[in-house]
């Protein structure tokens, strides 16, 4: 027969042995980075402490199921336009659904080897299948589809990602495209002047064929 816990009078010694053991379990596991420490918060205060449970035990017993979500993008629809700046060129690439994984980080031989001037690059770009600034502009509004690659290169570099797909000049007539990194702890617009250089840290957004 199973011992009575002393501590609340209700769980055994063995059951709360057992409880014990998944917490170390969890804990495990945030310290290897397995599980997120924030997740784990989250789902224990809405499955065990605000008791919404109904649809995980759903899952378990077959009745439900869980699906993912799917992030569409228009990338038909006008861009976001900065204060102060106009729309050059903005190519459209119907509607697409994100995933990281097919989503290529393109750099340009001379990337690879130094720099490259954004003009040229950009003729360079012009067949292929460059994301525009609203893809960008998705990613900063749900920052957890973004892959943790996406942050430094080999070197530790921080990468600034762009989306030539979309082209801008600003009030003084100069030529800018936006690009996507990651700075301050979060996700973060910046942009880099088309007449600069771009470098091996400065890679170009493509849907991957």
């Amino acid at each position: 027969m199973e011992k009575k816990s002393v501590l609340d009078g209700k769980l055994t010694d063995e059951q709360l042995g057992k409880l014990q053991r998944k917490l170390e379990e969890i804990k495990r596991r945030i310290d290897e980075g397995t599980i997120l420490y924030q997740d784990a918060i989250n789902a224990m205060q809405g499955i065990i402490i605000e008791n919404k449970s109904a649809l995980y035990l759903g899952v378990l017993r077959g009745t439900h199921e869980i699906k993912a979500i799917e992030h569409v993008i228009d990338c038909d629809a006008e861009p976001f336009i900065p204060d102060g700046w106009g729309k050059v060129e903005h190519q459209k690439g119907g509607i697409i659904k994100f995933d990281a994984s097919k989503v290529e980080l393109y750099l340009s031989k001379k990337q690879k080897n130094g720099s490259v001037e954004g003009n040229k690059l950009r003729e360079e770009l012009k067949n292929k299948k460059v994301l525009n600034a609203n893809v960008l502009d998705y990613l900063l509004k749900n920052p957890h589809l973004i892959s943790e690659e996406w942050k430094k290169d080999g070197k530790g570099n921080t990468k600034y990602i762009f989306f030539w797909g979309t082209i801008y000049r600003n009030a003084g007539g100069n030529l800018y495209v936006r690009c996507l990194c990651w700075g301050g702890g979060q996700w973060q617009s910046d942009f880099g002047w088309l007449d600069g250089g771009f470098s091996a840290s400065r890679p170009s957004a493509l849907l991957a064929s």
